[in-house]
């Protein structure tokens, strides 16, 4: 089997879902279900038996311990995080102790593990570890795109903390020799994503009628990969990366943010038009966050070339199929938009139509 940790989250669940769509090698699931993490994602295999979902914290070590000692996986992928930039300009310290504290204690773990294993069992044992583009920094219009030679430079709380969670994988690596493998991903979007992301929080207010927040002019690029893309990308480097190695998975579709809103507007308008005419009127410009990022792009050459790896939807195709999957499932974007979140994102965009 397999141990998947944050695996009720947004990019965790879709590639929990798709792997036992694919194939019947059972998934055990650790999450802590922040409020991020969410039992719906996963609904679907409740009544599965190759699926075992487990309420717990990857910085659990006696929990993490008994886990691996009991279902004896031949692999973990570390979905596991903090990741919304907003979040962690507001209150970085849950970012530092997920995103860093808990590594190490999940790395700590998974080494004494794997120390006690023998034979093919140790051989054949890989730790796949989840990152982000964003630990590369800022990108100008003219720069080439990252590579996995890029020189790490994070701009805000949450990429540094995924840069450092990088460094102790590399490290633990190096010094331990525990047979690593990362993955550093551009913009993801599509089905259960939560709606603080651009994507759902532009669906979900525009279906509201409500203004459609655009930081500082609309202008910042990113790299969109549809989540199922990004699920097959990571795999095949399960299955086939070079221990040790690290691969980008990128979507080939460099957008800025307005071109994003506005692609979104034209989609609800064809298949829930208003009487109010199109929904590019709801835009509103905010004040941008501070040290936005102007600029990511992924050179995915490597995984292409030794992988044989590309992605397979285009955004116009991938984001068709999630405007319909967000219309569909409504009721789920009702039952996680806690009142909680409703207070947050008040906030945050309140605070940024003033300033405007």
């Amino acid at each position: 089997m397999i141990f998947v940790t944050g695996g009720a989250g947004f990019i965790g669940a879709n590639f929990v879902l798709d792997w036992l769509d694919l194939q019947d090698e059972p998934v055990l699931t650790l999450d802590k279900l922040t409020y991020a993490g969410n039992r719906d994602n996963l609904a679907s295999l409740d009544q599965d038996p190759r699926h075992t979902l487990v309420v717990g914290d990857i910085g659990d070590t006696a929990l993490v311990r008994a886990l691996l000692k009991l279902h004896r996986p031949r692999a973990i992928l570390n979905f596991a995080a903090e990741s919304h930039v907003d979040r962690s300009i507001y209150g970085p310290a849950d970012f530092i102790q997920t995103n860093i504290v808990g590594t190490f204690h999940l790395l700590e773990s998974v080494r004494a593990y794997w120390n006690e294993l023998g034979g093919k069992e140790r051989e054949n044992f890989r730790f796949l570890h989840v990152s982000t583009d964003e630990v590369y920094g800022s990108l100008a219009p003219q720069d080439p795109a990252f590579s996995e030679s890029t020189p790490y430079a994070p701009n805000s709380p949450y990429s540094a903390s995924k840069a450092a969670s990088d460094h102790l994988v590399r490290a633990w690596h190096h010094t331990y020799g525990l047979p690593v493998l990362t993955t550093n991903c551009s913009n993801n979007y599509g089905p259960y994503q939560f709606p603080e992301k651009l994507i759902p929080l532009i669906l979900h207010q525009a279906l509201a009628d409500k203004p459609l927040p655009v930081y500082g002019d609309g202008q910042n690029v990113r790299d969109w990969l549809h989540v199922s893309d990004h699920a097959s990308g990571i795999r095949r480097v399960l299955e086939a990366g070079r221990v040790g190695e690290t691969y980008n998975i990128g979507g080939n579709s460099e957008l800025a943010n307005l071109t994003v809103v506005e692609a979104l507007c034209d989609a609800l308008d064809r298949h829930r038009p208003t009487a109010q005419g199109s929904r590019r009127r709801l835009i509103q410009f905010v004040t941008d966050r501070p040290g936005h990022d102007r600029r990511y792009a992924i050179d995915a050459r490597k995984i292409r070339k030794e992988l044989d790896w590309q992605p397979a939807h285009s955004f116009a195709s991938g984001l068709e199929q999630t405007v319909r999957w967000y219309l569909d499932h409504q009721e789920w974007s009702e039952r996680v938009l806690s009142g909680a979140y409703r207070s947050w994102l008040e906030q945050n965009y309140a605070e940024r139509r003033q300033e405007a």
